[in-house]
C-alpha cells in the first residue's frame, strides 16, 4: 500500500513540474561579491551538441544569466567534443544530454549521448586542466551520461530517487547531514555558506573513493528503476537509496569534475498555466543559486 501511494504522489508531483516550462527571466538574486567585473571572467561553455534538455537560451537561461552577472562569459558549445575546441573555454557544463534514440521515447535502452572518442577527448581535456560540470537527471538522462560518468569513476543508476515520507522535492540540510560541509558548501566567506538545498526529482549515484560528496540521501529515500520514465507499477525495481549521492566533486589529474544527478535545481522555471516556480526561484530553494555559484568558483579554482 505504501509503495502504491508513493507512485501516486510521485506522478502527481511529476504532472506539476513537467507541465510546459519557461525560463523565469525575472529571477535575479543578488550577488554580494561578484567573482569578476562584467565580462572579465573566463569562458563557460554550455553543451548544446547532444540533444540537451537544458540550453543557454532555453531552460538554462537563468543559469547562464547568473554566471554572466558573476562576470563569466557563457557560450553554447554546439559541436562534438575535442580537446582543441574545448581549449577555448575553462569550464564545460553538460546538462541532460540525450541519445537521439530517446528524444521521443523515454524507455530502455538509454544508449550513450557521447561517442567513445568524445569521452576520451573530454577525459584528456579534464586531465590536462579542464573543468567539467556534469549534470544528468533521472532516466533517460542518467543512462545517456552513464559511460561518460564512469570514465571519471562515478556510477549512475538511471532511475528516480523519491522521498518515501514526502514524494516531491528532495530537501537536503546540513543539520540533518544530507548536505555535507565542504569547500564548495562553505564558499569564499560566511556570506556564501550553503546549509540547505532543494532538488526536484533526479537520480542517485555512487562516487569514487577520492570524490567528496555534497548531497547524500538518507534511508527515507528509495531508488526506483522503471523500464519507462515516469511509469511505475508493481514490477518496478525499488531499493533503499541511503548512501547514494546527488552531488559530488573530484580533482582529476590537473582538472576538476563536479557531478550532479538533478538539473532543475540549477534552473529557474515557471511551470504550467499557474506559473509554478520550479528551481532556484522556488521559495524553499533560496540557497540553490549560491550553491551553483560556489560550484563554478571551485571549478574555476577560486575555491580550494
Amino acid at each position: 500500500m505504501k509503495t502504491k501511494l508513493l507512485f501516486i504522489c510521485f506522478l502527481v508531483f511529476k504532472s506539476g513540474i513537467f507541465a510546459q516550462q519557461i525560463a523565469d527571466t525575472s529571477y535575479r538574486p543578488k550577488i554580494i561579491h561578484p567573482a569578476y567585473q562584467q565580462g572579465a571572467g573566463p569562458i563557460v561553455f554550455i553543451d548544446e551538441g547532444h540533444h540537451n534538455f537544458h540550453t543557454k537560451e532555453g531552460r538554462y537561461w537563468t543559469f547562464a544569466n547568473l554566471l554572466e552577472r558573476d562576470g563569466y562569459i557563457v557560450k553554447p558549445f554546439i559541436s562534438e567534443f575535442d580537446k582543441k575546441k574545448l581549449s577555448g573555454g575553462k569550464i564545460l557544463v553538460i546538462s541532460n544530454a540525450q541519445n537521439e534514440i530517446n528524444l521521443e521515447h523515454w524507455y530502455l535502452p538509454t544508449p550513450s549521448a557521447f561517442t567513445d572518442i568524445e569521452i576520451e577527448e573530454l577525459k584528456d581535456w579534464v586531465g590536462e586542466g579542464g573543468s567539467l560540470f556534469l549534470i544528468a537527471d533521472h532516466m533517460p538522462f542518467a543512462g545517456a551520461a552513464e559511460q561518460l560518468a564512469s570514465s571519471f569513476g562515478f556510477e549512475f543508476t538511471n532511475g528516480f530517487v523519491a522521498d518515501t515520507n514526502s514524494p516531491g522535492p528532495a530537501f537536503f540540510s546540513l543539520d540533518k547531514g544530507s548536505v555535507v560541509q565542504s569547500t564548495i558548501t562553505l564558499g569564499r566567506d560566511s556570506t556564501e555558506e550553503v546549509r540547505n538545498v532543494v532538488s526536484f526529482t533526479g537520480q542517485g549515484f555512487n562516487i569514487p573513493e577520492k570524490a567528496i560528496p555534497i548531497l547524500l540521501f538518507n534511508d527515507h529515500f528509495v531508488n526506483l528503476l522503471p523500464d519507462t520514465a515516469w511509469v511505475f507499477d508493481s514490477n518496478t525495481k525499488i531499493y533503499n537509496a541511503k548512501g547514494l549521492s546527488q552531488g559530488a566533486y573530484l580533482k582529476f589529474g590537473k582538472g576538476r569534475v563536479v557531478v550532479f544527478g538533478e538539473a532543475a535545481m540549477f534552473s529557474a522555471q515557471l511551470a504550467g498555466p499557474n506559473h509554478v516556480m520550479v528551481g532556484m526561484n522556488s521559495d524553499y530553494a533560496s540557497e540553490n543559486y549560491q550553491l551553483l555559484l560556489n560550484i563554478i568558483h571551485w571549478l574555476d579554482g577560486k575555491l580550494d
